[in-house]
């Protein structure tokens, strides 16, 4: 452990360095496929009762109108995180019917690619700003790799933390600009050691033979309708989910805030052959991409982590993050855990918050591109093969076993962990350390050999351990039905989300081509 970690850490060992740290605020986003009662993906609406997917504050779409995705309040406390999360999940459940929502990341039986239904936003020149964005996913990467699930994991230190760390360092910069600098600092951190997460949460080692229909795979067949790699810790990671040949080239640079946007801003505006020639309309005329560059916009660009800063209406991230800095950061690549009702549990928070203080507080250079490229290669290693016993990664081109460099991390995120108990005076970030040292000890701990036990124990059917899954968290949930107030107070929130809908779609006052051509000429200087 560096020196430099240790002394930071001594800070908040102080009452004002302990209450300043009481003031993490934390936020979960969670996906899920509505599917049939029969576990085949629907082609329902989005259910009016559950409000409007565009203005709703807690409950939307993403890709697919039958990707529901469920966003809790910011929020100091994880109680009050979990609390939240579990109430709009019992509000869901009651106005689905007999739909379920599917547990796993990796989706449920899908249709032909054409027959997945793109999310609808309404009329309003915002929602269709977001349908033709998810048009031109569409056409781009196939709709199938879109019905992939996961869990968002938001995550910001308090401005008086950062206002500690910054009169220690005698730094003379803005607060803006010291918080954001820090804060990549912090991301370069968490890709240096995301690959532990990997191995400790990654949860689908196994897909149905369905969703890569007509795809090129190196996959094996696990019974008649699964592919699987035996060592895997998460597919939706992998090649296979999230990433694609177009953005394969694109070097995106975490080293200060003013270059990711630089590559942002870049990818933005680079002309894409491929997509040029499908144009931004179809034969009929019709919008199908908001442009032909190899980023529509630069929530397209697949990163496990993202900086973000909370957007003004009709606002660009990028000039968002430009104008106002960092607010927090976007853990992206957590799998959904099938095994829990919610998709997450407390204990996953409480050691991604000791994680992620790890990264914030120790030491992070820039990354040279070959650091870059190694931390690619770390990442990839441990989606694919993470489990493998004797997996060799690479640290600073040193050879080192998986296990034994995550028991060396896990030995200094346990400092943070420690300092969180003593903040919230608990027990609970210890224990959660001392579970996943479990897993580096014995791999079948880990949620993706679990998966693979289960699949096999259902006659090696990815397809059936899922629905029955599905089936037992729906009935989680249904037999713990919301309060008459707590009810009124959700159906009351969807109703004025329509209202909201209905009032945007009334204000709109130029048409829909002017409105795309504005939104894309944000510059970061406007």
């Amino acid at each position: 452990m560096s020196p430099a970690f240790s002394d930071t850490l001594d800070l908040f060992y102080t009452t004002a360095g302990r209450e300043a740290l009481r003031g993490c605020r934390h936020g979960i986003e969670k996906e899920s496929l509505r599917t049939t009662p029969d576990g085949t993906l629907v082609h329902t609406p989005h259910p009016v009762a559950l409000g409007s997917a565009l203005t709703h504050p807690s409950i939307t779409t993403d890709y697919s109108e039958a990707l529901i995705e469920l966003i809790t309040p910011v929020n100091t406390s994880l109680k009050g995180l979990f609390d939240s999360l579990d109430m709009t999940h019992r509000f869901v459940y009651a106005q689905l019917g007999d739909e379920l929502l599917w547990t796993e990341s990796m989706p449920c039986r899908l249709p032909a690619d054409a027959d997945i239904p793109i999310a609808w936003y309404g009329t309003s020149n915002v929602g269709m700003l977001k349908n033709v964005y998810r048009r031109g996913l569409a056409i781009r990467y196939g709709k199938a790799m879109q019905c992939i699930a996961g869990i968002h994991y938001n995550f910001s230190l308090p401005s008086q933390l950062w206002a500690t760390l910054q009169q220690r360092a005698g730094d003379q910069r803005s607060a803006q600009d010291y918080q954001s600098d820090r804060y990549m600092a912090m991301i370069r951190n968490f890709r240096r050691y995301a690959w532990l997460l990997m191995y400790l949460f990654g949860a689908s080692p196994a897909v149905c033979a369905t969703f890569l229909q007509g795809r090129d795979h190196k996959l094996q067949k696990l019974g008649d309708n699964t592919l699987y790699l035996p060592y895997a810790t998460s597919l939706r990671m992998s090649d296979l989910g999230y990433n694609n040949n177009a953005q394969s080239g694109l070097n995106v640079c975490y080293n200060t805030l003013e270059s990711y946007i630089h590559s942002m801003q870049e990818a933005i505006g680079l002309p894409f052959a491929a997509y040029d020639r499908m144009g931004t309309h179809d034969s009929n005329g019709q919008w199908q991409q908001l442009n032909t560059n190899l980023l529509q916009i630069e929530n397209e660009f697949y990163s496990p982590i993202r900086p973000k800063r909370v957007t003004h209406s009709g606002e660009k991230p990028v000039h968002a993050l430009a104008s106002r800095g960092v607010e927090y950061i976007e853990v992206r690549c957590m799998d959904i855990d099938p095994f829990v009702p919610m998709g997450v549990e407390p204990a996953t928070a409480r050691f991604l918050d000791s994680f992620l203080l790890y990264c914030a507080l120790q030491e992070s250079p820039p990354l040279t591109e070959e650091g870059c490229t190694e931390t690619g290669e770390n990442f990839a290693l441990a989606v694919k093969r993470g489990r493998e016993p004797g997996l060799q990664l690479s640290d600073s081109g040193v050879s080192r076993e998986l296990t034994a460099w995550g028991e060396e991390l896990l030995e200094r995120i346990g400092e943070c962990a420690t300092l969180l108990d003593g903040v919230h005076q608990s027990e609970a970030y210890g224990e959660s350390l001392a579970a996943q040292r479990a897993k580096l000890v014995d791999p079948a701990l880990t949620p993706s050999a679990r998966v693979l036990e289960a699949i096999a124990g259902h006659g090696n059917s990815f397809f059936r351990f899922a629905l029955e899954q599905s089936k037992a968290h729906q009935a989680y949930f249904a037999a713990r039905p919301l309060d008459e107030q707590t009810l009124a107070a959700y159906q009351a929130e969807a109703a004025a989300s329509l209202a909201d809908q209905a009032a945007i779609e009334a204000a709109d006052t130029v048409d829909f081509d002017s409105f795309v051509a504005s939104y894309l000429s944000q510059g970061i200087d406007d």
